[in-house]
């Protein structure tokens, strides 16, 4: 009789967690695109709190480490615009997606990854310096292509950070403008990494005045301005952006083994 009661324990505590194993996959399989659809409601809220409509604002999910089936969850939960910052990695990962998808680049592109960068992304955030505008244009125009693109700015004026600094950028508007191959659609910024997210706002608030100043003098649309990531895009979309990077907040942490992929 022990031994009966000892069986029917182990077969009890076997059911129980093969149930519990099956409740976390579901839960995990669930988790994109829950957390789209929390993005989606605090980026929502940011626009009602700033006025705005919440359609002026598109998330970009950041795809960077994940894989291709991390990216059909949120295709599946109707998430249509993705970013990666490794032509490398973009190039492996978009065949294996839907071609209808659009891909935009987020991260620093060195002048040998130009030509294939142009062919993955309709739009690319990350020019940082005149001469990179240069090279871009002048592939451009052996390709016959035209390349939207963002012009990254260093807000803070941090080192270790690539972009124009805002003087810089004002100085160099006019020969920047005048590239005939690109389509300058604004810009976009990374501010100081911070505990809090409200110590971004100076730094989105400095993008957007640039923005509206550079405007005025050279009589440009620049409506784009590419800024707030997961810990602080709330923040970005009351002082005006209209793309936010959202990686971690809709596919987790990266593990080690992601990152070093």
């Amino acid at each position: 009789m022990r031994a009966v009661v000892c069986f029917s324990s182990s077969a009890s505590f076997l059911i129980s967690e093969l149930a519990g194993r099956a409740s976390a996959l579901q839960f995990r399989m669930a988790d994109v695109a829950d957390n789209l659809a929390r993005v989606r409601e605090q980026i929502a809220r940011a626009a009602a709190k700033s006025g705005r409509a919440a359609d002026e604002i598109e998330l970009l999910a950041i795809t960077k480490t994940h894989p291709a089936g991390k990216v059909r969850e949120a295709i599946e939960a109707g998430q249509t615009l993705f970013g990666e910052s490794r032509v490398q990695e973009a190039r492996a990962k978009i065949p294996e997606l839907p071609s209808n998808i659009r891909w935009h680049f987020v991260g620093h592109l060195q002048k040998n990854k130009i030509r294939n960068a142009m062919l993955l992304f309709e739009l690319i955030h990350g020019i940082d310096s005149l001469a990179l505008a240069q090279e871009m244009n002048r592939i451009a125009e052996e390709q016959g292509m035209h390349p939207r693109v963002l012009l990254e700015v260093n807000v803070a004026g941090e080192g270790s950070k690539f972009g124009f600094l805002p003087d810089k950028l004002r100085d160099e508007m006019e020969e920047l403008l005048a590239l005939p191959r690109l389509s300058i659609e604004g810009l976009m910024t990374i501010p100081p990494l911070a505990e809090q997210a409200e110590a971004s706002r100076k730094h989105f608030v400095q993008l957007r005045e640039l923005r509206d100043r550079l405007q005025a003098d050279f009589q440009v649309d620049l409506a784009q301005l590419s800024m707030g990531m997961t810990q602080d895009f709330p923040i970005a979309v009351e002082e005006g952006a209209t793309l936010v990077r959202v990686g971690t907040a809709i596919f987790g942490e990266r593990t080690r083994r992601n990152i070093d992929l």
